[in-house]
């Protein structure tokens, strides 16, 4: 936490110039108080019959599978890029109303001081974290099932992405909750991340080739970050150096992973968000990240640059459209933020002002997760 202070301190003489709370106070004051009546949605609210789980355990469906119109009531066969409406998704919509909530909340107390948002998220975090009525079991065994194939997948650890925002959200508030609810909030994401370091599935995930194994590291620093792992912080520190950036970036700052895929404009912008949290959780004045750069050049740097241009003017993209929700990016994409503080790139910032801040498209919403620029910049 120390280290991550003192990076935001030298981050802040580059944005004397940006007031993030000022900047964002009339877009986070009316939705965090519209969130103020609004009561927790945990799993435990809906149940799938196609769950190996049980009522606190985390169900999602794999977002590609589908029927196959050759083998009615056989195992689902994959479409590429083409989600499947008809799969179960009201746990991960309950997650994605949590991360847009609770961050939302803190924001607004980070901003007022007012004692109102921190009581509403803290009721949420009791829910979801605490209460053994209502409280999610810490782990992701049955995440991404695929109908007669598999009852779960380590693929579906990158539905807690979303988990990564409230972990922040939580490092807000902490002056505002009590002692024994951070503490047992504490404790969960502590259990999660054994899990996740430990469990087949989180290993699996860990060594992904893709955005999933850039997922993986953002979530783990996250939660380590929240409960103080300082020995599983320098882990990711060096898997970032060692082994996510020489697998997935090329030489132009592209990522060849998610190029490849029917969705690259969306994938490779996802891809550099999740590279972005993690260099915007683990670097100190002595190892920043956003500096950091292999013998060949490569860097997040580097990333940020390949893409900033189509974010700017997507008409530029050199691939074809993405197959789906290509009319929906880009957001206001966090990289941007993050990148122009910590790389002095004012033309970021600028860019990253003028881009829409939020969506109601699930899909969006999905694959957008940092939401709350208030609770990551001074």
């Amino acid at each position: 936490m120390k280290g991550f202070c003192l990076l935001a301190a030298s981050i802040a003489l580059c944005a004397q110039s940006l007031d993030i709370a000022a900047f964002d106070r009339a877009r986070v004051l009316p939705s965090a108080d519209a969130y103020l009546n609004e009561k927790p949605v945990t799993v435990t609210s809906a149940h799938s019959p196609r769950s190996a789980g049980g009522a606190h355990d985390f169900f999602s469906e794999g977002d590609y599978w589908w029927p196959d119109p050759k083998n009615s009531g056989g195992p689902y066969i994959q479409r590429d890029g083409m989600t499947n409406p008809d799969n179960f998704a009201e746990h991960r919509k309950a997650l994605m109303r949590l991360s847009v909530e609770v961050p939302a909340l803190a924001a607004a107390w980070k901003i007022t001081h007012n004692a109102r948002y921190a009581d509403r998220a803290a009721l949420h975090l009791r829910a979801w974290f605490i209460d053994d009525a209502t409280r999610m079991n810490p782990n992701l065994e049955y995440a991404q099932a695929i109908h007669g194939r598999f009852t779960g997948r380590g693929t579906g650890i990158i539905d807690t992405i979303h988990l990564v925002e409230v972990a922040r959200a939580i490092e807000v508030l902490a002056p505002a909750l009590s002692a024994p609810d951070l503490n047992a909030v504490k404790k969960w994401f502590a259990e999660y991340t054994n899990w996740m370091m430990t469990h087949a599935y989180g290993v699996a995930e860990r060594d992904a080739t893709n955005n999933h194994g850039t997922c993986w590291v953002m979530q783990v620093a996250a939660f380590a970050h929240l409960t103080g792992d300082q020995e599983t912080l320098a882990y990711l520190n060096d898997r970032f150096k060692t082994v996510l950036l020489p697998n997935q970036e090329a030489v132009d700052g592209s990522f060849p992973q998610e190029m490849k895929r029917t969705k690259p404009y969306g994938y490779s912008l996802f891809n550099l968000e999740a590279f972005s949290t993690i260099a915007q959780i683990l670097s100190t004045p002595s190892d920043n990240l956003w500096t950091f750069e292999l013998a060949d050049g490569r860097g997040l740097g580097k990333a940020v640059a390949f893409m900033a241009p189509f974010i700017r003017d997507k008409r530029t993209w050199p691939l074809k459209p993405d197959v789906m929700y290509y009319d929906q990016w880009p957001m206001r994409q966090s990289s941007l933020l993050f990148s122009g503080l910590a790389l002095h790139q004012p033309a970021y910032i600028e860019l990253w002002k003028t881009l829409p801040a939020d969506s109601s498209v699930d899909e969006v919403i999905r694959n957008f997760f940092i939401r709350q620029p208030a609770l990551w910049v001074n």
